[in-house]
């Protein structure tokens, strides 16, 4: 078995190198792989012996800078994104091991047109912080890029036909699924948005090298090269892309909600009101859009598995699910069988070619809605609403340590990766909950979010000599943005120094949120940071609220001053 060789640069971002190479050393013991690892560029790193690279089959190339490849002569190589190695280093290695890799002569050389797209579960930060790491990439690699932005007003500066035509690779960086079928015949290459925001370099020559031609059809879950990082999210990619189409109708229903107590008084949607303005905008609020979160969520859950043949059995499912009061537990588990009974049928049902076009309208509906529907109605609705109802009740009843303790969970959850898997875990865990009416999670949740940015924007303050120039500049546009609840403005301070911002951040989150749960603080809005506080009736017990807020910001400040060592 020929040697690998894997040469692992980290930039900015050494902790995360370091933890790729121990990734790449654990998996190739395990696989019995025979591998020689060096961390460029780092303090004590081990330089590859000569011996190694003339006895080696392949080089692996991980992360930005220069990675030394002169070295390699006609070397068969492949590249990956730490982020890449980090989610799934066995798919990593088997890329490495079975696939022809790239030539020592470049096939990808010289100026390339890349189109792309990003979009995040809530469609707000990351985003847009990837499509920024991507054209910044691609600027400076000497390509040429177009970005489709797919964020929370839905799609931005969108792609025509004549540049996905002429574009030499489709670059996909989302959390979510996106429909694919205009890219058919196009090389693709999907990955996540953090490895956008962290590596656009190394991400763009990945892509270049890995990318591979997207299948007609235009399924989400198509192959379109590697993905390694896509194959690795599995149920949290549908599930995440779900809940991105179900937050408008829970940040809608909310605020109209919360405009019909402002209104109207806390009796605004009693049947004696009707006719009001108030009872009008708590029936828009309360029975239209929240009773269309369920659904929502079960039927963009199964979009992302099946693509558009999904879409109705999975609705229909969350629908069931929200009669049977399921509740967005059941809406889960519906969009999770529609998507998959969908796709299976879409798969092995073979129709002539003059009755194939009564698959997507008639076949396909009817036998997943079906199954489906026949599923949560003698299958899983009784069950899920049982375990609905248990969760509710002790949501609703708990106070104490019990308190105490979930506060802890859910404003640490919202800081440890400020917009990454646990944040929006954390999130759309609230969300989903101010749907069977429990409220008390968003608040630790959205407390917990605003800190982080909120703490260091006080920390460059208070401690001007802790931080950059530019990182004092950027304090003011952080607070901003924790004041509007976008946990993200804190990525820049904590990526420059994770091993002591990070545990700051997941402090102070952790104190707003276990304080916001003891005192009582409910929250009926999901989103909207500072500027929804005021609005009468959204939250139980403002002062609270506000000291919560308070309390953590000074915790993650404090802890960022004590802790963060002055700029070289």
């Amino acid at each position: 078995m020929a040697q690998l060789l894997a040469v692992v640069g980290g930039g900015d971002l050494s902790t995360h190198a370091v933890l790729a190479l121990e990734a790449l050393r654990k998996a190739a013991k395990r696989r019995n792989q025979p591998i020689a690892l060096e961390l460029r560029g780092a303090p004590g790193a081990n330089p590859l012996p000569e011996a190694a690279i003339r006895e080696a089959g392949a080089v692996l190339l991980v992360g930005p800078g220069d990675l030394g490849e002169g070295r390699f002569g006609s070397l068969r190589r492949a590249r990956a994104a730490i982020e890449d190695v980090l989610t799934d280093v066995n798919g990593v290695l088997d890329r490495v091991l079975s696939g022809p890799g790239e030539a020592a002569a470049g096939a990808e050389t010289g100026a390339k047109r890349i189109v792309a797209i990003t979009s995040c579960p809530t469609g707000i930060a990351h985003t847009f912080m990837a499509a920024e790491g991507i054209q910044a990439a691609a600027e400076a690699l000497g390509h040429t890029v177009r970005v489709e932005t797919q964020g929370s007003v839905g799609a931005r500066d969108t792609l025509t036909p004549a540049e996905i035509a002429a574009a030499d690779i489709v670059l996909i960086a989302a959390d979510t699924g996106v429909d694919r079928a205009r890219f058919a015949g196009k090389r693709v290459y999907a990955t996540n948005t953090k490895a956008a925001i962290r590596d656009g370099k190394g991400l763009i020559a990945t892509a270049l090298a890995e990318a591979q031609v997207q299948a007609a059809g235009g399924d989400a879950e198509a192959p379109a090269g590697p993905e390694a990082a896509e194959r690795k999210a599995g149920a949290y990619k549908h599930l995440m892309t779900g809940v991105s189409f179900m937050l408008p109708f829970v940040v809608a229903g909310g605020l109209l909600i919360a405009l019909a107590f402002a209104v109207g008084g806390i009796d605004a949607m009693a049947p004696g009101n009707a006719g009001t303005l108030g009872y009008a905008l708590g029936q828009i609020g309360a029975k239209a859009a929240f009773a269309l979160i369920v659904p929502a969520l079960a039927g963009y859950i199964a979009y992302s598995i099946a693509d558009r043949p999904g879409i109705a059995p999975g609705m229909i499912g969350g629908m069931l699910a929200a009669n049977l009061q399921a509740g967005f537990l059941g809406g889960i588990a519906a969009g999770f069988i529609a998507g998959y009974t969908a796709r299976f049928l879409n798969t092995h049902i073979r129709l002539p070619k003059t009755l194939e076009g009564l698959k997507p309208v008639l076949i396909l509906p009817l036998l997943a809605t079906t199954v489906t529907g026949l599923l949560m109605i003698y299958v899983v609705g009784v069950p899920v609403a049982a375990v609905l109802a248990a969760l509710t009740t002790w949501l609703k009843g708990m106070q104490g340590a019990s308190a105490l303790v979930l506060g802890l969970v859910l404003g640490g959850m919202m800081a440890i990766d400020m917009g990454g898997p646990i944040n929006k875990a954390a999130y759309a865990s609230a969300a989903a909950l101010l749907s069977s009416g429990v409220d008390a999670p968003m608040a630790a949740v959205m407390l917990g979010g605003m800190t982080p940015p909120l703490g260091l924007a006080l920390a460059t303050r208070l401690f001007p000599a802790r931080f950059t120039p530019a990182e004092r500049e950027a304090g003011g546009a952080a607070a901003v943005l924790g004041a509007a609840f976008i946990t993200e403005g804190a990525i820049p301070f904590a990526a420059a120094d994770p091993l002591r911002v990070i545990p700051s951040l997941v402090a102070g989150s952790a104190v707003a949120g276990a304080l916001a749960l003891t005192l009582g603080v409910t929250l009926k809005v999901p989103h909207g940071g500072l500027f929804v506080l005021p609005i009468p009736n959204a939250v139980t017990n403002l002062p609270g609220a506000v000291l919560a807020l308070a309390a953590g910001t000074l915790v993650t400040a404090a802890a960022v001053g004590l802790l963060k060592k002055r700029p070289a």
